[in-house]
């Protein structure tokens, strides 16, 4: 314990009331972390006022509390309304009230906890992500017109490895695939599938790359959203498609990538063009090149003759 001599010349200065409380203040609201911060608890109570909506957010495990308000003019601007009993997170800033000698949380946003904060960090790294250039389109790379060697970074469990498979020998027999096996869902996944995409450029041999999974539930797929894959994806020294999910799946890796493909076989397809359709395209360009010779020769022939025509003449 601390022991004060009231009578001694360096004895602690009072503070006055007002003193105080402007300190407390001060020190909240100049706080960084408290100027902009979201806080998630459980709505215990809630009053909507003509100046603002005042709630209660409750911490159900520990019992602490906190008074909230969303002003009249910011309401509007919720994503959800906070309800008594709703799991919410909330975007605010903390003020302090002198008068009363009170503290709230100003909210400018309100989302339901779980799935919403949730959503709000996929945002959050998407812009990021976005703003960093990772998914403009000038940096996208050209896929090889006719690979020799392909990688695929999927599970060797998966679907998704067999459907590739399958596709490539029906579509271009003799090409030789490299396989890199990873963990495409769950805790693990997103670590597993930066080595898996690391052991391909480290072997160097492929010339493209497909990263692959069959569709799930969106949970399935998250690591797809993860950031150290993304970032694994746009610095992949070579072509990159993605052949994740179904057609309603996006993730940030396909947005990364330089051919996004909405499923593994079209995935195939897209990264190694049919060896038919290459045959046919030469059969194409080997009937335009005669069809252009032959008119070359036909129009030389003509000048020919009129040449032979006009010395004649003379």
């Amino acid at each position: 314990m601390t022991h004060f001599d009231l009578t001694s010349a360096t004895a602690p200065a009072a503070l006055s009331v007002g003193g105080l409380v402007d300190y407390i203040k001060a020190v909240l609201e100049d706080d960084p972390t408290l100027r902009q911060m979201w806080v998630v608890g459980e709505v215990s109570s809630a009053n909507n006022h003509a100046k603002g909506l005042f709630f209660t957010l409750t911490d159900p495990d520990t019992g602490a509390a906190i008074n909230a308000v969303a002003w009249r003019s910011q309401q509007a601007r919720l994503t959800t309304i906070p309800t008594v009993g709703e799991q919410v997170i909330a975007l605010g800033t903390v003020k302090v009230y002198p008068q009363r000698s009170s503290y709230q949380l100003t909210v400018w946003q309100v989302l339901p906890s779980g799935d919403g904060l949730k959503a709000l960090r996929y945002r959050q790294l998407r812009q990021r992500l976005a703003a960093e250039g990772l998914f403009d389109a000038e940096y996208k790379r050209s896929l090889p017109t006719l690979p020799q060697t392909i990688a695929v970074v999927s599970s060797p469990q998966a679907a998704a490895w067999g459907d590739i498979q399958r596709s490539l020998r029906h579509h271009h027999p003799g090409l030789r695939v490299l396989f890199s096996p990873a963990t495409v869902q769950g805790d693990s996944a997103p670590v597993s599938i930066v080595a898996a995409i690391d052991r391909v450029a480290a072997d160097g041999r492929a010339e493209v790359l497909i990263l692959a999974r069959g569709g799930g539930a969106s949970e399935d797929l998250e690591c797809f959203d993860d950031e150290r894959v993304v970032r694994a994806v746009a610095n992949c020294p070579i072509p990159v498609v993605t052949g994740i999910g179904h057609q309603r799946d996006e993730s940030l890796a396909d947005l990364a990538a330089d051919v996004c493909a909405h499923t593994p076989t079209a995935a195939a397809i897209a990264a190694v063009p049919a060896l038919a359709d290459l045959i046919d395209a030469h059969h194409q360009r080997i009937a335009l090149l005669k069809t252009l010779t032959a008119e070359h020769l036909l129009d030389a022939q003509s000048h020919l003759h009129r040449l032979g025509q006009r010395l004649l003449r003379t």
